[in-house]
C-alpha cells in the first residue's frame, strides 16, 4: 500500500511520484526612480570630486594663511614646518580690521534691510495690482541690470556728489540697492504669484488694509523668497569693489573688499596677511549662510513655478 502526501494546494502526491520542478523567481524589477548600483557609485563619485573641487580653494587659502612669510606661496611646502598664527593677530591688532568690519556689516546689513524692503513691496504690487504699464516696468527693472558697472560709475559719482553722499554709508547703500532690487522684484514677484489670490480676500473679508494684509498674511508665507533676496543683498554688498573704491575715501570707511586691496602695492605684495584676512572675511558670510539655508532651496525653487 502506497503512502500519500498533501501538497501545497489540497491534494495527494504518491511516494513514488516526483515532485514538479519549482519555477525560478523572477527578477526583481527595479522602481521608478531607483538607481542601479553602478549609477549610485557614480554619482556619488561625481558628487565626491565636486565637493573636492569646491573646498581646494578654501583649503588652500587656509593653508597658505599659516604662512609666516609673505612668499611662502612661492614654496607651500616650506609651510609645514613653520606654520604659525602670527598672520592673524598682525591682522587683527595692526591693521584696521575691525574699522573694517564695522564699515561691512552697515552697508552690507542696510543694503539687505532697505533692499528687501523696496524689492518685497515691488514684487507684491506687480503680482497682485494691475496698474497701467506694470509689465513694461518689470521689463524696465531687467534692463537695468544690463549696463556694466564702468558705464554707471560717473553718473552715480555725480548724483552722489549734488546729494552730498559721496563717502558716506548711505550713498553707497542706495547704490548697492539699485543693483540688487531689480533682480530681487523679479524674484519676490514669482514667489508672490505661488501665493493663493484666496489669502488677499480673506484679509480684506477680515478688514485688513492692503499693506496690512502684505504685512500680516504675505511676508509670513513669503519667508523662503524674502531668506534668498535678503542673502543675494548681503552678498552683493559684501563682496563689490569697484564701487565701494570710488566712493568711500576715508580709510575708516573701506569695506573688506576695498581693505584687501591695501595688502598689495606696486612694489610690495603681502599675499599671507591677505589670505589671513580672506579666511576673517568668510566668518561673517558663513554665519549669515547659516541663518538663512534653511529657506534657500525652497526659495530658489518656489519662486520660478509661476511667471
Amino acid at each position: 500500500m502506497s503512502t500519500t502526501t498533501p501538497t501545497t494546494t489540497g491534494g495527494t502526491t504518491g511516494a513514488g511520484d516526483r515532485q514538479a520542478p519549482q519555477t525560478p523567481s523572477a527578477p526583481r524589477t527595479r522602481r521608478r526612480g531607483e538607481n542601479s548600483l553602478a549609477g549610485s557609485l557614480a554619482s556619488h563619485a561625481i558628487l565626491i570630486v565636486a565637493s573636492l573641487a569646491a573646498l581646494f580653494p578654501i583649503a588652500w587659502l587656509v593653508f597658505l594663511s599659516l604662512g609666516p612669510d609673505k612668499d611662502d606661496y612661492l614654496h607651500p611646502g616650506r609651510i609645514f614646518g613653520k606654520m604659525t598664527f602670527a598672520n592673524y593677530s598682525h591682522v587683527l591688532q595692526e591693521t584696521p580690521f575691525f574699522d573694517w568690519l564695522v564699515s561691512t556689516l552697515v552697508v552690507s546689513l542696510g543694503t539687505t534691510v532697505i533692499g528687501v524692503l523696496i524689492a518685497a513691496t515691488t514684487g507684491y504690487a506687480v503680482s497682485r495690482m494691475r496698474f497701467p504699464g506694470y509689465r513694461k516696468f518689470m521689463w524696465v527693472l531687467l534692463v537695468t541690470q544690463m549696463f556694466p558697472v564702468a558705464v554707471l560709475m560717473v553718473p552715480m559719482y555725480e548724483i552722489l556728489s549734488e546729494l552730498r553722499l559721496v563717502d558716506s554709508y548711505l550713498g553707497l547703500i542706495l547704490v548697492y540697492c539699485s543693483t540688487a532690487v531689480p533682480y530681487c522684484a523679479w524674484l519676490l514677484k514669482g514667489y508672490f504669484d505661488t501665493i493663493p489670490f484666496e489669502i488677499d480676500e480673506a484679509g480684506r473679508v477680515d478688514g485688513l488694509s492692503p499693506f496690512g494684509t502684505f504685512a500680516r498674511l504675505i511676508l509670513p508665507l513669503a519667508k523662503p523668497g524674502l531668506a534668498v533676496a535678503a542673502f543675494y543683498s548681503f552678498i552683493t554688498a559684501f563682496g563689490e569693489v569697484a564701487f565701494a573704491s570710488t566712493f568711500m575715501l576715508s580709510d575708516t570707511k573701506y569695506t573688506f573688499a576695498v581693505g584687501l586691496q591695501s595688502f598689495v602695492s606696486e612694489h610690495d605684495a603681502q599675499r599671507n596677511l591677505m589670505a589671513a584676512t580672506a579666511v576673517l572675511v568668510a566668518i561673517p558670510v558663513s554665519a549669515f549662510f547659516y541663518l538663512v539655508q534653511k529657506n534657500l532651496v525652497t526659495g530658489l525653487t518656489a519662486g520660478g513655478t509661476k511667471g
